[in-house]
């Protein structure tokens, strides 16, 4: 995305990015993916392109092995986060849920992965330990499509596909803002002509702006309506715990396929 981002901003398009950093190099569970200090420095710069609220840090999955204890995912996060102090605002985490997909499963054991599916009890221990230590940092903390309620220790239910993320970077996108049904009272302008920062006060949310969830999304997934332009089986990151890729083979040759024909409308 980096060399794209002034194109964007050129053309008015508005963006911010969900950035998915975990440290799984010891075990090697992301075996494509750049070493973990040049993704960090790479979060570093889509921030310094985009502003702080506008990257929002994933660890996604969170994978329990007879390897990986809460001890060691603790560990891993701290490490991370005590360098993006004053690059994100936000942490969302999900457990991996192992037993409900077929092909994490079937990925996990293809690949003589010792899994271990989360208790509630353990879900419990590890919000409590990461609100603890979140206390260094105040990030935001929240779940992603996660039925568990940890409110308790601080941590939300996210929206990925952010209804009041968008009005705050996209209020003054007068098309965007009437299709999504936020009002705004009153606008203010510098003297170059430019939108000054909207306090909460000057933005009217409809209070059901979260009824309409995305009816293609799994059953706690707090999502707007929106339009995946994804595939499935594309990635060729190939990490062990994989949801979206059937086998590592169908990706590859499914990437190999788009490389020869880079410029298709669709990736495949």
């Amino acid at each position: 995305m980096l060399p794209h981002l002034d194109y964007l901003k050129e053309r008015n398009i508005g963006c911010y990015i969900q950035y998915t950093l975990n440290d799984y190099e010891t075990e090697g569970l992301e075996r494509g993916v750049p070493k973990l200090s040049e993704r960090i420095d790479t979060f570093k710069q889509l921030v310094d392109k985009l502003g702080k609220g506008r990257v929002i840090w994933r660890f996604d999955p969170l994978i329990l092995t007879d390897d990986i204890s809460i001890d060691t995912l603790l560990s891993k996060i701290e490490c991370i986060g005590d360098q993006l102090r004053g690059y994100t605002e936000k942490l969302v985490f999900s457990f991996a849920d192992i037993v409900s997909y077929n092909k994490v499963k079937s990925n996990l054991q293809k690949n003589n992965i010792p899994y271990q599916d989360w208790t509630e009890s353990q879900m419990m221990e590890f919000a409590e330990r990461l609100s603890m230590l979140n206390k260094k940092w105040g990030y935001t903390l929240a779940t992603c499509g996660e039925k568990i309620d940890l409110q308790q220790f601080g941590v939300e239910h996210n929206h990925c596909i952010d209804y009041d993320l968008i009005v705050r970077f996209a209020h003054d996108d007068k098309q965007l803002m009437d299709f999504i049904g936020a009002a705004i009272k009153q606008r203010k302008y510098n003297l170059f002509g430019e939108p000054e920062p909207l306090p909460a006060s000057a933005i009217l949310l409809p209070d059901d702006r979260y009824a309409i969830k995305d009816g293609g999304q799994r059953d706690f997934c707090g999502c707007m309506q929106s339009k995946d332009i994804g595939e499935y089986n594309t990635c060729i990151h190939f990490c062990e715990y994989c949801y979206a890729n059937t086998s590592k083979e169908k990706a590859a040759e499914n990437y190999k396929r788009h490389e020869m024909n880079p410029k298709s409308e669709s990736i495949l």
